[in-house]
């Protein structure tokens, strides 16, 4: 089996207005469905670590099309959820990441906008040019790199 490439990235959140604050109004992602789901019933109770009623999803687009990956956020209001945002160092995803088109102004535009970069713009040379990174944290502390290749 081969993969074709990334279908989704799903992020579980703690508070869904922050979250869409974040990854729609600074990242500029597009909110496609929001939508309450109940899941008794249904096959994710088995991939759950706790039992739960319902969930708030939200999926979101930076660029709709087939084959295109996107972003799903749920958020569980029934019950308290668990959890932390690790580190670079610790088991698990720790971070993920997306391309943008030049780097220090976006960098400078989420700054107004009030996000906090735990890593400000970095550059690495690399042999197909300059590979420039930042990192900044979403609203529950998950990573989250922001990268451009400069020929």
């Amino acid at each position: 089996m081969v993969t074709k490439g990334v279908s989704h990235i799903a992020v579980g959140v703690r508070d869904m207005d922050k979250s869409l604050r974040f990854y729609r109004d600074l990242l500029g992602f597009q909110v496609v469905r929001d939508e309450v789901q109940k899941t008794k019933g249904t096959v994710l109770p088995a991939v759950y670590k706790d039992p739960h009623e319902e969930r708030r999803v939200v999926t979101l687009y930076w660029k709709k099309g087939k084959d295109e990956a996107f972003l799903v956020l749920s958020e569980h209001n029934d019950r308290p959820v668990s959890g932390e945002a690790i580190k670079l160092d610790q088991i698990g995803i720790h971070h993920f990441a997306f391309w943008v088109q030049d780097l220090p102004q976006v960098c400078e535009e989420l700054k107004a906008k009030g996000a906090d970069f735990v890593v400000p713009p970095t550059v690495t040379k690399t042999a197909d040019g300059n590979f420039n990174s930042a990192f900044l944290r979403d609203p529950d502390g998950i990573l989250v790199q922001l990268d451009e290749l400069v020929a």
